[in-house]
């Protein structure tokens, strides 16, 4: 997985390319951190390029949502495939991240 960091702001844009598994975990979730620290607020992680994610995938992404919301700010999924989506559902994580079809659907939620 590459994942590339477009920063607008306090706007963060995350584009995800491959998959989200333990192996690339960590790098991903300390890379959103540290535009935390920086003063990005809201995360719009686009996944559009990105067809599987693993249990520990899964878990950085909530583990970067708890930090996103004590700082004030909001962790928003898009570009989620049908097997992406099902998988939030499944798992009940789509009522803790709002999800979206496009980047511009999510940004547009201000």
């Amino acid at each position: 997985m590459s994942f590339t960091l477009d920063r607008r702001d306090d706007v963060l844009f995350v584009d995800v390319d491959g998959q989200l598994v333990v192996t690339n975990r960590q790098e991903f979730k300390q890379a959103i951190l540290d535009a935390l620290e920086q003063g990005a607020r809201t995360v719009i992680v686009d996944f559009s390029k990105s067809g599987y994610i693993d249990s520990s995938g899964l878990g950085a992404l909530v583990s970067i949502s708890k930090r996103v919301r004590d700082a004030g700010g909001d962790l928003r999924l898009a570009g989620l495939n049908d097997d992406l989506r099902t998988l939030f559902e499944l798992t009940r994580l789509d009522a803790l991240f709002p999800l979206f079809a496009t980047r511009a659907d999510a940004l547009g939620v201000r």
